[in-house]
């Protein structure tokens, strides 16, 4: 029986216990009936259509560069920079314990960050591309968190930070800071709502490297003291409440890596030899070729650099990449050699052992 209610409000055909079972269709759903005031606040971000968080290698599963850096200002777990003005700090790659229920979600690595000698202006940032990234608008930024050793600096807190790149305009970078934490050393999930300010008025730069930045482990004191945070699962995303951490796969997050950065040849230390392809020689001092294409396109013309050494099998002695061409989507040889021969065909190839490969650079 049909539930129905009459021009006076009487409601006939309900069952006992409740609405029977069955499906609301568009013959009994009103038209527009169902707004936006009538869906709680609390469900407003869990109606989520596609990739619903902005971090990439939030999980800290994707490290191509390698797990251990003691660096200033340089790349770490892939998409993640440090960033520090006279602290001297130590990233590297930790495990959790198979079946561990600290964290949500199972995930299967961390991020430490220890910093051995402390000062202000030291933090771990993504720089997500392009600054109208939900400028005008809230967004949560959720994370966990823990304290391994040391003593905590005053008022360790996140930020966003809008960079429009280089000869935009204003030319200074707008910060967005979000509250102070309180690190235990037990993990604890951290969420901080953000508004995102409008960029009505602003201008890009043409280098195209505009970038909506988001900074964890902020240190507000100029301390000097050694500690060291754990960060897991980071998540920026849209709306002002926090969901369940947005799980990829192992390939899914390299390939969105590798937009920025990819290695070529023998990235992972494995012994043996990876061929590029043919080339040729045109003359006993030079060679063209071959055309070796990235895994994916990238965000732009990327800086080329060697690990190691290449050489020819069979053929002349490989001098350098100098001289190479370099597009969005490959690398094409051109170098000078010696001993070739004129029209004969030659493999490049890296020479036999771990470590050798090349680099495509193209991050922000």
């Amino acid at each position: 029986m049909a539930v129905v209610i009459n021009g006076s409000g009487t409601v006939t055909g309900l069952a006992v216990g409740g609405l029977p079972d069955g499906t609301v269709d568009e013959g009994t759903l009103a038209t527009d009936s169902v707004t936006a005031a009538k869906i709680p606040a609390s469900l407003e971000n869990t109606f989520v259509s596609g990739r619903k968080n902005l971090i990439i290698n939030g999980g800290f599963d994707v490290w191509q560069r390698g797990t251990s850096f003691s660096e200033s200002d340089n790349y770490s777990a892939d998409r993640w920079t440090d960033e520090n003005s006279g602290a001297s700090i130590t990233i590297t790659q930790q495990s959790f314990t198979l079946g561990q229920t600290d964290v949500s979600n199972n995930p299967k690595y961390y991020l430490r960050w220890a910093v051995t000698t402390g000062n202000d202006n030291s933090r771990i940032t993504q720089k997500i591309e392009n600054v109208s990234t939900f400028a005008g608008e809230t967004v949560t930024l959720s994370y966990w968190a823990k304290h391994s050793s040391g003593t905590l600096p005053t008022g360790i807190k996140t930020a966003l930070r809008q960079n429009f790149g280089s000869g935009g305009s204003p030319s200074s970078v707008v910060y967005t800071y979000g509250s102070t934490i309180t690190l235990t050393s037990s993990w604890q999930k951290f969420t901080q709502t953000f508004t995102v300010p409008s960029i009505n008025g602003k201008t890009l730069g043409t280098n195209n490297n505009n970038s909506l930045d988001v900074s964890l482990g902020w240190q507000d004191g100029t301390e000097t003291a050694a500690y060291t945070i754990d960060f897991a699962n980071v998540q920026l995303e849209k709306g002002s409440t926090a969901t369940d951490f947005e799980h990829r796969s192992y390939g899914e997050e390299l390939v969105l890596c590798q937009r920025y950065f990819e290695k070529l040849g023998n990235p992972d230390g494995v012994s043996g030899n990876v061929f590029f392809g043919i080339t040729s020689a045109t003359n006993a001092t030079s060679a063209r070729g071959p055309r070796i294409d990235f895994k994916v396109t990238k965000r732009a013309t990327p800086t080329i650099a060697l690990t190691g050494s290449l050489y020819y099998l069979s053929g002349p002695t490989w001098q350098s990449t100098a001289g190479w061409e370099t597009t969005t989507q490959f690398i094409f040889g051109s170098q000078t050699t010696t001993g070739g021969v004129a029209g004969t065909a030659y493999t490049l190839s890296t020479t036999s052992g771990a470590g050798n490969y090349i680099t495509a650079d193209a991050e922000l």
